[in-house]
């Protein structure tokens, strides 16, 4: 017996497999500047700066593990679907030396991807009916991702001023009985905003006080200007506690297209997300998991000379973009790889973000995208070669006065 009317034209037919998918699926679209981008092809000549996504090569030590691995015959399942050996122990000795305290080998989980990072996390917690509160700006993937598991995305919005303040009484006040997880980014993606460590901590305490999870999104954690490390919930949580960190290779270590990231989580969780591996993904490829031990074992030299590239980008974007009327500059961000500014009288920059592409023929991504609170600015990525970042501060100056 057929379920599917026998006469249907072709689009009555697409209309037909569309409505048998999930609720959550049918109204799923994809977040990003897609018809900035065509056009910026249209034009030629512009300055690409709205991905996140630095201009600089995997360095070769990288590589050259990956291509050893392959030479070497790494090319079967990895049979520990939570990583590699050496790399899980290679995060261990990392994790443990940059926070301070010990992080067993039980606590970490490879990834293919810090987005199946976020996701596996999210996974493991969220349930039809109940909702997880994150802070907001935030980035896309989070929004949809809780939407796409069942859960209810619940945006809590930093205060901005000149800067950008989390107000923690509100934020626990934004949680209710069906509230799984809180969720942050620290150092933000978009805004730069970074947890303190006493926010950590009244997080924790939050957290050991009502049983919801803390996830914390640190993959920006080594783009911190004011130490090697921005604060860490792992600096303060317990092995017990109800934490996870979400972790990736992509920025600090210039890996975005290789696709491996890793989970920092309780050790009574790590069968499950073993499991959860399994069922997913099956695990990370033998020469990326290769290539990410290269880089955590030899990757310090990298981490800084990525962090002072950014310094030296959003330093050149403070020094500059001030000079252009209008232009509302936040204090300057204690991590991450952006400049997120604003223009007077603006409430929503995507026309701004088009104009400047016309004008200037440089490529910035519009606030909206990053959740409602976030809707007047416009975002810069300034991990780029620093003549790249003079030359479309130039263009823009000229553009907007």
């Amino acid at each position: 017996m057929s379920f599917m009317p026998p006469q249907l034209s072709s689009q009555d037919r697409a209309r037909y497999a569309f409505e048998g998918i999930r609720a959550q699926i049918r109204d799923l679209h994809t977040e990003n500047i897609a018809n900035l981008a065509v056009r910026a092809r249209e034009l030629g000549d512009v300055i690409a700066l709205w991905y996140g996504e630095g201009d600089m090569v995997t360095p070769a030590f990288i590589r050259d593990a990956a291509k050893a691995a392959f030479d070497e015959g790494l090319t079967f399942y990895i049979p520990n679907m939570r990583g590699h050996a050496p790399l899980i122990e290679a995060l261990s000795e990392y994790q443990t030396r940059l926070h301070g305290r010990p992080i067993p080998i039980a606590r970490t989980t490879v990834t293919p991807s810090g987005m199946q990072a976020l996701y596996m996390a999210l996974a493991l917690l969220v349930d039809l009916g109940t909702n997880v509160v994150y802070v907001a700006p935030q980035w896309p993937n989070i929004h949809n991702a809780i939407h796409l598991l069942g859960g209810e995305p619940r945006p809590f919005a930093l205060d901005f001023t000149t800067d950008w303040h989390l107000d923690l009484d509100r934020l626990f006040a934004a949680c209710d009985a069906r509230t799984r997880a809180i969720f942050l980014s620290t150092p933000s993606n978009p805004t730069g905003w970074t947890a303190s460590r006493a926010e950590m901590q009244a997080l924790l305490d939050f957290s050991r006080r009502t049983g919801i999870w803390i996830i914390s999104d640190e993959v920006y954690g080594r783009l911190y200007f004011e130490g090697e490390v921005a604060p860490s919930i792992l600096q303060v949580a317990e092995d017990a506690d109800r934490v996870v960190s979400v972790n990736s290779f992509s920025k600090a270590w210039a890996m975005t297209g290789w696709r491996v990231g890793w989970l920092t989580h309780p050790s009574g969780v790590a069968d499950q997300l073993g499991a959860m591996t399994q069922y997913v993904n099956s695990g990370t490829a033998g020469p990326i998991q290769a290539g990410a031990n290269a880089a955590i074992r030899q990757g310090e030299p990298l981490v800084r000379e990525i962090r002072q590239r950014i310094r030296t980008g959003l330093d050149l974007a403070y020094e500059r973009l001030p000079r252009i009327p209008g232009i509302v500059l936040p204090d300057k961000p204690r991590g991450g790889m952006y400049a997120f500014f604003a223009i007077e009288g603006v409430d929503d920059a995507r026309q701004a973000c088009a104009d400047i592409l016309e004008k200037a023929h440089v490529g910035l991504a519009p606030g909206y995208l990053f959740g409602n609170s976030a809707a007047p600015f416009l975002r810069m990525c300034v991990f780029r070669d620093s003549a790249q970042i003079a030359t479309a501060l130039d263009r823009m100056a000229e553009a907007m006065n």
